[in-house]
């Protein structure tokens, strides 16, 4: 009788056995992969190219179990056969080097233009001025120290002067820091202008070619006037308290009266403009915004810029 019973239970374990292992291979299959035709991997690009026909019975049976195993087989080859690849252990975690690519992938945009020069860098290209690196540290001339060009602690900090050289052909009342902030100030605004006009210059934005100093050569009455007017209303209250000159003539610039439509009508005149405003509105591609927002900031600065030059030397030439 317990033989019996032993068995019994002999062969309930082995069933248990059985069954617990062909789930585990169900659940857990090999990663050893036999194909046909060997797909084609790009270990480069972690690219794996199934080149065996589709058997189209099979997949017309059932397509998500089809795709499903094909792709868990596919990503086995592909890591089989990096764990092929010479690997290390860096960090607790093991890292492999992947060779070079070979799979041309196309580009998802355009290649980027190259940057148009500046005018310094056509003149330099056609002079053969070639740029020279500087050095990151100065030799102080107050301390004899090395410091840094820039920055924190610089080396011959024009704002921690606190004495001058008055030169000999220089007025002797003449505040010389004064002088000194002015010519820094005008040096980093001509900068910034030259940067703005090369922006200009490669958008191809029409900037007005006005002269921005008194000009060396004889002016004609028409642009001596259009100065003289420009300075006028270049005051805080718009030329109403600037004195008049003998003989001047005021130009008296009148704005723009405003035309509205009549509010009752004839409506056939609203349903064709409305119908032209839709029309045009369809007609329209997508909108660029970026493009459209950077280049009217670009002329709103270039112009903005322009006009305060303009002003300043029609200022002087009027002084």
């Amino acid at each position: 009788m317990a033989d019996g019973m032993d068995g019994d239970l002999d062969s309930t374990v082995a069933s248990v056995l059985s069954l617990a292992e062909k789930s585990n291979k169900e659940k857990y299959r090999s990663i050893e992969v036999t194909k046909d035709v060997e797909p084609d991997l790009d270990i480069g690009n972690l690219l794996a190219t199934d080149l065996q026909p589709v058997d189209g019975q099979e997949f017309r049976k059932n397509k998500e179990d089809f795709l499903r195993n094909l792709a868990r087989d596919n990503t086995q080859l592909l890591l089989n056969a990096i764990w092929k690849l010479p690997h290390e252990r860096s960090e607790g975690v093991v890292v492999v080097k992947l060779p070079e690519p070979y799979t041309v992938i196309p580009r998802e945009k355009p290649i980027p233009k190259p940057k148009l020069p500046s005018k310094w860098e056509e003149f330099a290209k056609r002079k053969g001025i070639t740029k020279k690196k500087r050095e990151r540290m100065i030799l102080d001339k107050n301390t004899q120290e090395w410091k840094p060009r820039f920055g924190y602690k610089r080396g011959n900090d024009e704002t921690q002067e606190w004495l001058l050289e008055v030169p000999q052909n220089a007025d002797p009342y003449e505040d010389q820091f004064e002088k000194k902030f002015e010519a820094k100030k005008e040096r980093v605004a001509k900068n910034e202008y030259q940067r703005l006009r090369n922006i200009a210059r490669n958008r191809k934005i029409s900037v007005p070619n006005k002269d921005l100093a008194p000009s060396s050569g004889r002016q004609s009455k028409e642009q001596i006037s259009e100065k003289l007017n420009i300075s006028r209303l270049s005051t805080a209250s718009l030329g109403k308290f600037t004195e008049k000159l003998r003989d001047e003539k005021i130009s008296r610039k009148t704005g723009k009266k405003r035309k509205f439509e009549p509010v009752v009508g004839d409506l056939s005149n609203e349903r064709s403009r409305s119908r032209e405003l839709a029309e045009k509105i369809a007609r329209r591609g997508p909108l660029d915004v970026n493009k459209v927002t950077d280049t009217n900031m670009c002329k709103a600065t270039v112009k903005s810029l322009l006009n305060t030059k303009i002003v300043n030397a029609c200022n002087n030439t009027a002084q």
